[in-house]
């Protein structure tokens, strides 16, 4: 089946109807650091973004939030929140939250396998990543399934193919691993199959210390090295209303003490877990977020962290979360601004919550991708192949994504504007009613002019036919067989793999690492 695709995907490229960054005959642009173009939009006053500030700050001094770490409250504790014992709340004071955003780095530098691939986060900077943590995967030829270890290194190869993919993520659990040596297998994938950022999960601290010392290996770097840089990251969510799990806290402390990049994400949904109101879940959001960051900063001043959002509303005949709404963008645009109150990098989110790759699905990542973008957020994680709210992630509807990705990446690019660009003397050489096809101003430029479109067909309904009348959703499938038919690791990669499996035959038999919770 993936041969039969490898030779049409080899026609295709030799009729240039496939034209990802990279591939034969392509422009080849430099997807892997973007700026963002666009200009912040607001959604609110600077008086009302101050406001939210303020009552997120009084949030957390006169209501608190509940901490269920030990080691966490005692921190907190000591650096002067009020604990009371009885609920495990913690209440901390505007002071603390001011000293913690003084020590946070404004800008974090990240080391990936490959240098070239090292990204800057901070505002301003533009990175994308495919849809993280389902439980499923689906595509149109195996449908829809639990997540298997088969499954994460495909996504694992295609997030590795596609340059306007900047990090590696959790994109599909795999569940036929036991979860005492899941964190090995997942690693072992990310180090041996990408030479990009790739991302740790923060399941207790065994595991933890597992996972660094396996890009330790990987990237042979001594622990002074790997804690003097952020070789990988995680994502902290806070269990909104309030509440900070024991696996989320003891992963801020971790990952701090290691000076790994924290993204510490609230998932607040209008509504359900957060106030109705788009001002009132950004409060909460706000207040949730300053609170883990206040925690990092404790652990290690200057402990690297991405100030997360992902607030959006829900169906509230159902209660099932949306995504790509007008309060999702809202959202995203109000977040953003209080980003830049902070001066932090931030993360936003993507996503859909159709149930299959369709129009609706390509609708709600889009303007959800739209307000990532026009909010100014430094990574958008869900960017592409997300569906059912985070239930599944499809192989189709990530190739169709990148295709919005890799347009807006487009965008990133300077737009000549000079006198060769404007061409008075292409105009003057074509005649009235005559064409530009042949003008020499076209012959110079016409091999890379134009962006090349990966999944989209600009043929005519005849020739659309006489191929079989495919989708957009169709096309994709063969060009994501042909990219795993093709595959190759980088040999920097590939290098790894013997170290990394002598570590993980000797974790597995001392027992593995069993997550926390």
């Amino acid at each position: 089946m993936i041969d039969d695709a490898a030779r049409e995907g080899r026609r295709e490229r030799r009729r240039g109807r496939i034209g990802e960054a990279g591939s034969e005959g392509s422009r080849r642009p430099n997807y892997r650091s973007l700026k963002n173009p666009f200009l912040p939009q607001p959604i609110f006053s600077d008086d009302h973004v101050a406001s939210i500030h303020d009552t997120a700050l009084r949030v957390l001094e006169e209501l608190g939030i509940k901490v269920l770490l030990p080691q966490a409250r005692d921190l907190l504790a000591r650096a002067g929140a009020l604990i009371d014992p009885e609920t495990d709340m913690v209440r901390i004071g505007r002071d603390m939250v001011a000293a913690a955003l003084a020590s946070a780095p404004k800008s974090i530098q990240t080391h990936a396998g490959d240098r070239s691939r090292d990204l800057t986060l901070e505002l301003g900077s533009m990175t994308f990543l495919a849809g993280c943590g389902a439980p499923n995967v689906t595509d149109l030829e195996r449908g829809r399934r639990p997540g298997t270890l088969a499954a994460f290194e495909e996504f694992i190869k295609l997030v590795q193919h596609f340059d306007v993919l900047h990090m590696l993520g959790p994109c599909v659990e795999p569940q036929d691993i036991d979860n005492r040596f899941r964190h090995y297998a997942v690693n072992r994938a990310q180090l041996t199959l990408s030479d990009k950022l790739p991302f740790i999960f923060a399941r207790g601290t065994p595991q933890v210390d597992d996972s660094f010392d396996m890009i330790r290996l990987a990237r042979g770097l001594s622990e002074d090295e790997f804690r003097s840089g952020a070789h990988c990251y995680t994502v902290i969510n806070t269990n909104s209303p309030r509440q900070l799990d024991i696996p989320m806290a003891q992963g801020i402390i971790d990952f701090a003490r290691a000076g790994q990049v924290l993204i510490i994400t609230p998932f607040c949904l209008a509504g359900a877990m957060a106030p109705i109101t788009v001002a009132g879940a950004l409060t909460l959001q706000h207040a949730e977020a300053l609170a883990g960051l206040t925690l990092a900063q404790i652990v290690r001043p200057g402990a690297p962290v991405v100030y997360g959002s992902f607030s959006s509303n829900v169906d509230m005949r159902s209660g099932a979360p949306a995504f790509g709404t007008p309060e999702h963008i809202k959202a995203t645009l109000g977040a953003g601004q209080l980003a830049r109150f902070t001066g932090l990098p931030w993360r936003s989110g993507g996503g859909s919550a159709a149930n299959i790759s369709d129009a609706q699905a390509a609708h709600e990542t889009q303007f959800a991708l739209w307000g990532s973008v026009l909010a100014g957020a430094t990574v958008c994680i869900h960017a592409a192949g997300w569906l059912e709210g985070g239930l599944s992630v499809s192989f189709e509807k990530l190739v169709t994504d990148i295709e919005a990705l890799q347009t807006v990446a487009e965008l990133c690019a300077a737009t000549p504007g000079d006198d060769d660009a404007i061409g008075f003397e292409a105009i003057a050489e074509v005649q009235p009613g005559g064409h530009f096809f042949s003008a020499g101003h076209t012959m110079a430029r016409y091999r890379t002019a134009f962006y090349e479109p990966l999944v989209a067909d600009w043929s005519n309904f005849g020739n659309w036919t006489q191929a079989g009348s495919k989708t957009a959703t169709e096309r994709a499938t063969g060009i994501w067989k042909r990219i795993l038919a093709d595959f190759e690791p980088p040999a920097t990669a590939i290098a790894t793999s013997a170290v990394l499996d002598d570590f993980i035959a000797r974790r597995t038999e001392q027992g593995g690492a069993a997550p926390v919770s």
